[in-house]
């Protein structure tokens, strides 16, 4: 590890002053203390966000849940208010990693760092969620940019994330036995607008499967579903899956998903 400065504000806007000026923010570190042990990041100056108390927290606004960007996964997988607006939500967060990365990581962390892999992009993407910044607002169909890409500028902190409560949502992943994380995971929401469906796990990020959409938006069956066949050309390949396997997951995964929000 190499040798860094720690800082620990007890506001957003000390804490954004500090990331201006060049410090690395971190939230529950579950992405970034393995790399700094493995000498993989030199920040030189971290600024820890755990200490800056309207950074999180669970609210419901009219037809929103409201999850503070330092809210823990345990947190929101807990909150009797989000499994009653999002059971979905609280399932998936229920199933992140094991019980230790689930008290430490955290809601914002998780997106600003957008491992292709990571489940709640997806929940995010599906629901067409607000991430709400120090800054700006950005909607999570401009937020997710690349592989650990973003919207974010240099300085910018997510303070929180407004999730529309949807309808009916479900959450189906299929894991990655040694690392937990989803080899593909398929979110699926009835929302205001039609119905959404991001994948993440099976590219190089999170992503709409507009031809699942389109299919369940005319008639919402796991058969529509069944009917759609999965283009696998862009999906990513590893020594877990071929991109043929990961497309298949999709369509299973959505028809899963579909079975289980028609009861």
């Amino acid at each position: 590890m190499y040798a860094f400065t720690y800082e620990a504000p007890t506001s957003t806007a000390a804490a954004a002053a500090q990331a201006a000026a060049g410090a690395r923010p971190i939230a529950g570190g579950q992405s970034l203390l393995p790399s700094l042990r493995l000498r993989l990041a030199d920040p030189g100056q971290l600024v820890d966000l755990g200490r800056i108390p309207e950074l999180a927290g669970i609210r419901k606004e009219g037809d929103h849940m409201v999850i503070g960007a330092m809210t823990r996964h345990q947190q929101v997988a807990d909150s009797a208010e989000v499994r009653a607006a999002i059971p979905a939500l609280a399932d998936l967060a229920d199933h992140i990693g094991d019980r230790q990365v689930r008290a430490r990581g955290t809601l914002g962390g998780s997106l600003a760092n957008n491992d292709p892999a990571a489940c709640y992009p997806s929940a995010a993407l599906a629901l067409g969620a607000t991430i709400v910044t120090n800054q700006r607002e950005i909607a999570a169909d401009d937020f997710f940019v690349g592989m650990y890409t973003t919207a974010l500028q240099e300085g910018e902190l997510i303070t929180a994330v407004r999730f529309p409560i949807p309808r009916k949502a479900s959450y189906q992943k299929f894991r990655q036995g040694a690392s937990r994380f989803a080899l593909v995971g398929v979110f699926v929401a009835q929302t205001a607008s039609g119905v959404r469906v991001a994948v993440t796990g099976a590219a190089s990020s999170v992503f709409r499967q507009s031809a699942l959409e389109a299919a369940l938006n005319q008639s919402f069956t796991a058969a529509s579903a069944a009917a759609v066949k999965v283009d696998a050309s862009d999906l990513g390949s590893d020594i877990h899956a071929s991109p043929v396997y990961r497309a298949q997951l999709i369509s299973v995964l959505t028809q899963r998903a579909v079975k289980q929000m028609l009861g």
